[in-house]
């Protein structure tokens, strides 16, 4: 029975081939060597007829598939080159592993969820449980019984939202669920939905955009910006994961191929400007040209791209080796797509392609993020930084990454194992003066304290409007901790924006740039060390009457003196506003005492009940108007991703009239601000902390001395004489 089964599957072999010439053979049941059974034969139309325009059927390793497009045979050609990319090893892709390849359990669960629709969205989703599992919005119509790529729209009105769902960030996962899996439920899925998707938005090849800005970001926004590249970076990695599928066919292989150089030709019509979305760009072009060298284009692609990347290197990094849009998260997205670029030219060797400072502008950036990381391997929320992408264990993964690039770095090593091997770093101040972020620190184990200040010098996008805000982590705690991003358009965006929501200085609650005023254009004064004590003097003409300068004394490498003047020449007395927002917590929430006449001084403080708490303290040099809690409308709370709200802060404000001129003499509001780390509610009530001015004379309260300030600062007793001159 056997041998007659046998005998049968090789007569429906000839059927399918022809090309077997020896009887003996097929009786005695082998074939000879050599002989290649095909499929059955299908009509030309059933595969995409640019497929064979875009290939190069020359290239090495493509014989059959010439032979067959020669004869007219395209189903069969399609054939030959999808047995082509199952089985080629010239190209090696550093991103994926498909001898063991892994998923993560959120990874596997986007897969999930997309087999019914539920699309992941990076940052979006339509519920989260106790355990923050996410729940995707659904994309299909009941009504219809078909996708509608437009669902939700109504509800969730911020452009990324629109943006991100064209980027198709479940369909990797899938494809890593499949190759675990064997599942065929996934590719199915995969080929229905980027099928539906390929059909709804039709890409017309040679179409040119408007630069993007303004309205024309509404339109066609599926083909423009990071849009495409995301889907090209993605695709390499998806073909590669369900090659060997029975369901990817050389139809199928058709479609996604002519597709594919659809959206790399797209791209290279449609280069931004600049930033990191034309950085993100010329890294998809290049990867597609040196891991897809089968296309007619590929050697011009890598080239293009790679000479792109090249010049984004220097424009995408200043001097100081941070990111030029301010922003931690674009800072180290971009490090990884420089690093990937990296990897991919020296596993294919393209390395001589690449600038020669290639690697050490590279290195300067991953110091960068070394250094702003905070003791507890967490980042703060400065810009548009979304620290919730980057937990601790994310951002270690990062820290390895740098440390197999640069292996002889022992202070990256030591940071990248948590202190297991390597260095301790020894430097305890940083000053990236091209950007405007400064560091004070008096260790690097999570213990020690560090401060964060930033006062930008230009205005990016991503960049908001804050200067001299700070964030001031202690003993394993951001105490002083940034509001964040919650959406990057509409009125939240403003809300969370404005410069009322952090931690520095405003004129009448308003935002620098608006209607008081005032530019972007901060400044280092001084960053010195002098008797332990560390001196960090910045300023920032932050509204048209009010240039705010800010003076940071971190004593003893123990406790932080601000001061902080909103000098100016004006007729007549300006209200400005010093603004902090101290960590609060539900269940032991944060205090705050406004001043009063038996207390001349207005602070908050923390209650944490695991001993580690902070105080802050202010004094003014003239009468104190007001000091109030900032209302939640005010935007008091922290996000750490969009649309989410991920902590709180107790927002309070205290406000001293900016005394007019005298006879042209520049006269500032002076604050004094004392923090200071304390453990139990006992230790808090021992404190005795007082502060003054001691470089102005009776009757002159208010001068401003542009020379530097001079205070004097007790605590419990000791005395500590304090000057930037």
């Amino acid at each position: 029975m056997k041998n007659i089964f046998f005998i049968t599957c090789m007569f429906t072999a000839i059927t399918f081939t022809g090309c077997v010439d020896d009887d003996d053979d097929l009786l005695s049941g082998e074939i000879s060597s050599g002989v290649e059974i095909l499929p059955e034969n299908k009509p030309n139309d059933v595969v995409e007829p640019k497929l064979f325009d875009i290939i190069n059927l020359d290239y090495p390793g493509l014989e059959k598939v010439k032979s067959f497009y020669e004869a007219g045979e395209h189903y069969y050609a399609a054939h030959a080159l999808l047995e082509y990319y199952r089985n080629r090893t010239n190209v090696t892709n550093p991103n994926i592993n498909l001898i063991n390849p892994t998923i993560s359990v959120k990874d596997q669960r986007i897969a999930d969820q997309a087999l019914e629709y539920r699309f992941y969205v990076r940052g979006f989703y339509e519920s989260i449980d106790e355990n923050k599992v996410e729940t995707y919005y659904s994309f299909f119509d009941n009504n219809t019984k078909k996708i509608d790529w437009t669902a939700h729209q109504d509800t969730e009105t911020d452009q990324e939202f629109r943006y991100q769902r064209h980027r198709h960030q479940w369909m990797l996962p899938q494809a890593k669920a499949y190759r675990i899996s064997k599942d065929e439920k996934y590719i199915q899925s995969w080929i229905e939905t980027y099928g539906d998707w390929l059909a709804t938005y039709p890409y017309e090849p040679g179409t040119q955009f408007p630069p993007a800005g303004g309205s024309e970001n509404d339109k066609d926004y599926e083909w423009k910006g990071l849009q495409v590249a995301e889907r090209v970076l993605s695709q390499i990695d998806i073909m590669a994961y369900f090659i060997h599928s029975p369901n990817f066919t050389p139809e199928w292989l058709s479609t996604f191929l002519t597709a594919f150089e659809k959206e790399v030709e797209c791209m290279r019509l449609n280069y931004y400007q600049e930033g990191n979305i034309l950085l993100t760009q010329a890294q998809a072009v290049a990867t597609a040209g040196i891991l897809m060298p089968e296309f007619k284009n590929a050697e011009q692609w890598t080239n293009e791209g790679l000479q792109k990347v090249g010049v984004q290197l220097d424009e995408q990094f200043n001097n100081d080796g941070v990111q030029f849009e301010l922003d931690l998260s674009y800072h180290i997205g971009a490090v990884s797509d420089f690093r990937s670029i990296y990897l991919l030219t020296q596993a294919n060797d393209k390395m001589s392609l690449l600038p020669r400072n290639f690697t050490d502008k590279l290195k300067a950036a991953t110091e960068v993020v070394m250094n702003t990381i905070y003791p507890d391997y967490s980042l703060d929320n400065f810009n548009d930084t979304r620290s919730s992408s980057y937990a601790k264990s994310t951002l270690l993964n990062r820290l390895k990454e740098y440390v197999a690039m640069y292996p002889n770095d022992q202070e990256l090593l030591w940071m990248a194992t948590e202190g297991k091997s390597g260095k301790e770093p020894t430097h305890l101040t940083q000053s990236y003066d091209d950007s405007g972020y400064y560091i004070l620190r008096n260790g690097w184990k999570k213990e020690s304290t560090m401060m964060i200040l930033k006062n930008h010098n230009y205005k990016e996008w991503h960049s908001q409007p804050d200067n001299n805000t700070f964030g001031l982590y202690h003993n394993g705690r951001n105490f002083f901790p940034d509001a964040g991003v919650y959406a990057y358009s509409g009125n939240d965006r403003t809300k969370f924006a404005a410069t009322v929501n952090h931690n520095t200085l405003t004129v009448m609650s308003k935002s620098i740039g608006g209607e008081q005023g005032g530019k972007v254009e901060g400044k280092l004064l001084k960053l010195e060390t002098k008797n332990n004590t560390d001196v960090l003097v910045t300023e920032n003409p932050s509204f048209d009457n009010a240039t705010h300068r800010r003076t940071v004394f971190f004593v003893d490498k123990k406790f932080f003196v601000i001061v902080d003047e909103g000098y100016g020449k004006n007729a007549k007395s300006l209200k400005t506003n010093l603004n902090f927002h101290i960590l609060d917590d539900e269940e032991t929430p944060s205090v705050f005492e406004p001043h009063t006449t038996e207390q001349p001084y207005c602070q908050a403080y923390t209650n944490f009940a695991d001993n580690k708490n902070m105080l802050a303290r202010t004094f003014a040099e003239t009468k104190i108007q007001e000091s109030k809690s900032l209302s939640s409308s005010q935007a008091t709370d922290i996000s750490n991703a969009m649309g989410t709200i991920s902590g709180l802060r107790l927002g309070y404000q205290i406000t001293v009239n900016q005394p007019a001129s005298k006879d042209d003499v520049t006269m500032a509001a002076r604050y004094i601000s004392v923090i200071y780390p304390f453990g139990t509610e006992e230790d808090r009530k021992a404190l005795d902390i007082d502060a003054q001015f001691t470089d102005n004379e009776d009757g002159t309260a208010g001068t401003f001395h542009p020379e530097g300030v001079s205070i004097q600062v007790a605590v419990n007793g000791t005395k500590y004489t304090l000057s930037s001159k």
